[in-house]
């Protein structure tokens, strides 16, 4: 079935170029979904969603954009998918006919159901993130299928060449194919393995865009609204699993400080000195709901998305610095660190106790960290050492833990602060 468009005036061909653009990057992740369900290869319904979009850059300006243009683009990328399976059986037959059977190819799928979309794209979200695939090939993967994002754009995010983002994409196609892997959303225990991989890359995005780890920009906004729609997706899609809830509450209460986060020129404004007024309160209010609604589909002991969650909501509850219940926060990190055992917690529940207690009960916790080799070369632990010896007025050793600091982040704007902090210390 071809579908018609209704007509519309005349549109200026670059607005309809515009309006496919955009129609086509919020709708790619359920059209590429959808087609998957059919021809089962993720690489093969990228293309036909591609197809479908150089299909509506020649029709929709001659021809008007049509009333509902994401079932306009669904449908043509559809029929494309069940033309090319067809032309599968048909090859398959003509192959038994002369003696040299192969498996018959599946048949073609109806039209998906509006209702069956949630559940295809929940498939495509699992099958991108499959542990199968390295950590940057599922994040590549992620944002080009489910974040619509070109692979120019997927280079600029992470600093790296764009032949070699190219290359993971494929790669990790290809390594579905090759596999076999099942468009399907696993169950029972496999589930449970695999939804750790799908929060995970949501996480990395999200914190890549929230504090970039190199280049001349200290936040990356796109990558953090990219990673906080996935999140709300799939709580959508899993309204049942606690720490899917867990993490799009961490990232409503993280994405609610964007604001206050960055000075005028871009530079790097530090949580005791950002202006409250500026938090984004309606994304707090999703946060906490998200967080209730995490804590009320638990089962068992919060998950570690749920807990950094809950320390996010004590500092989005304090009206101001001073007010921040870091008693609280601090035992929230311990829950964590005994939940997921890592340095970088124990650093973050350092800082805490350091508010709580004061920085001479927390630099030995700190000083401690120093031999653990998954921390060498990690920047952060000398500045939070560099902020203890400070407030201790150790200025001249503070200045030198400021100064490596500096030596080690690879973000121009963060090294900018480390040395104007280092400058400070007198």
């Amino acid at each position: 079935m071809t579908v018609q468009p209704t007509p519309s005036p005349a549109p200026r061909p670059g607005a309809a170029a515009e309006t496919v653009e955009t129609v086509f990057r919020m709708e790619s992740p359920r059209i590429i979904a959808g087609v998957t369900r059919i021809v089962r290869d993720v690489g093969i319904a990228e293309e036909l969603a591609q197809d479908a979009l150089v299909a509506a850059l020649e029709q929709w300006p001659r021809d008007g954009v049509p009333a509902n243009p994401g079932a306009w683009l669904m449908t043509a990328a559809h029929n494309r998918a069940v033309d090319l399976v067809r032309r599968r059986e048909n090859y398959a037959r003509k192959l038994a006919e002369i003696g040299r059977a192969q498996p018959d190819a599946a048949p073609p799928e109806e039209p998906a159901d509006p209702d069956d979309i949630d559940d295809d794209l929940l498939r495509l979200v699992f099958t991108a993130c499959h542990p199968v695939l390295s950590t940057e090939a599922r994040t590549a993967l992620t944002l080009r299928l489910l974040g619509g994002l070109t692979t120019a754009e997927i280079a600029r995010a992470f600093l790296v060449p764009e032949p070699t983002v190219a290359q993971r994409i494929v790669r990790a196609k290809r390594t579905l194919a090759t596999k076999n892997i099942a468009f399907e959303v696993p169950q029972g225990p496999d589930r449970e393995a695999r939804v750790g991989s799908v929060l995970d890359v949501i996480y990395l995005i999200f914190n890549e865009g929230y504090a970039a780890t190199a280049g001349d920009d200290w936040l990356r906004p796109s990558l953090c609204e990219d990673a906080l729609r996935l999140a709300r997706v799939l709580a959508g899609l899993m309204p049942k699993d606690g720490e899917v809830h867990g993490l799009a509450a961490l990232l409503e209460f993280q994405a609610s400080r964007t604001a206050a986060r960055t000075g005028p020129t871009g530079e790097p404004v530090l949580l005791k000195d950002q202006n409250r007024s500026r938090w984004n309160r309606l994304l707090i209010a999703r946060g906490v709901a998200a967080l209730g609604r995490a804590e009320a589909t638990a089962t068992g002991a919060p998950g570690p998305y749920t807990l950094q969650a809950a320390i996010a909501a004590c500092h989005a509850h304090a009206h101001t610095y001073e007010e921040t219940d870091w008693a609280r926060i601090a035992t929230l990190y311990g829950l964590l660190a005994a939940r997921s055992p890592s340095p970088v917690v124990e650093l973050n529940r350092a800082v805490a106790v350091s508010m709580s207690d004061g920085p001479g009960a927390a630099l030995p916790l700190v000083d401690a960290l120093a031999a653990d080799p998954a921390l060498r070369g990690y920047h952060l632990l000398p500045s939070v050492r560099g902020d203890l010896l400070s407030r201790l007025g150790r200025g001249a050793e503070a200045r030198a833990e400021f100064r490596r600091a500096a030596s080690l982040t690879r973000n121009e704007r963060e090294r900018e602060l480390l040395r104007r902090r280092a400058a400070e210390q007198t």
